[in-house]
C-alpha cells in the first residue's frame, strides 16, 4: 500500500495562524479576570486534556492498525486540536498587558474596563463593558477595546455626545454613566 494515501497531516501547517491582530504599536490589554481566565485554560490543556489524550493516542496505537482506528484518528486530531490552542494562548499570555480597571472606580471618564450606559439618537439604551480582545463575550454586553464602538467611547466622560461611524451613517451616542468595578479589599 502507498504511503501517500495513509499519511496524515502533522498540523505543522497551522503554526502560521496568527492571533487576532492589534493595531499597530498598542499592547494587549485585558482584565485581570480575563488574564487568570485565559491560564486557568491553558493549564488545564496542559495538565489534564493533553495527559488524557495522549494516554488513549497511546492505547488505540497499541492497538494495531491505525488506518481504520477511530479512537487513533480522532485522538490524534483533537491533540493537534489542543497543541494549536496551547500555542495560541501562550502566545497571547506572553503578550497580554494586564490592566485593573478598579483603579478608575468612582471616575466618570471612559477608560478599559469600563461599564458604559449609552443613549443613541432613537432613544434606545444600551449598557456595555469595554475589555481586551481575547476575553469579550458579546452574549454578555462585552465589547473590544479596539472595537468600533470601543474606540469611540474611551475618554469620552457622563454628559459626553460622541460619534460613531456604521455602516447605516454616523450615529451620535450620549454618555449616560460610567461604572468600574470596586476594588477588592485584602483580606
Amino acid at each position: 500500500m502507498s504511503k501517500a494515501f495513509t499519511k496524515e497531516s502533522d498540523g505543522d501547517d497551522d503554526d502560521d495562524l496568527s492571533p487576532p491582530p492589534l493595531p499597530a504599536g498598542t499592547k494587549n490589554y485585558i482584565t485581570p479576570q480575563g488574564y487568570q481566565r485565559l491560564r486557568a485554560e491553558l493549564l488545564h490543556l496542559i495538565d489534564t486534556e493533553r495527559p488524557k489524550i495522549v494516554e488513549i493516542v497511546h492505547w488505540a496505537a497499541s492497538n494495531g492498525d491505525r488506518s481504520e482506528n477511530g479512537d487513533y484518528l480522532y485522538g490524534k486530531k483533537r491533540l493537534r486540536e489542543i497543541d494549536r490552542r496551547i500555542r495560541f494562548l501562550t502566545k497571547r499570555l506572553d503578550i497580554a498587558e494586564v490592566a485593573d480597571p478598579s483603579l478608575h472606580h468612582g471616575n466618570d471618564q471612559v477608560f478599559f474596563g469600563a461599564t458604559v450606559t449609552y443613549e443613541n439618537q432613537a432613544g434606545v439604551e444600551r449598557t456595555i463593558t469595554i475589555k481586551g480582545i481575547d476575553e469579550v463575550d458579546n452574549l454578555q454586553g462585552e465589547v473590544s477595546w479596539i472595537s468600533p464602538i470601543g474606540r469611540a467611547l474611551l475618554k469620552s466622560r457622563v454628559g459626553d455626545e460622541v460619534q460613531l461611524m456604521t455602516p447605516g451613517g454616523l450615529e451620535r451616542l450620549e454618555i449616560l454613566e460610567v461604572h468600574y468595578p470596586a476594588p477588592e479589599t485584602a483580606h
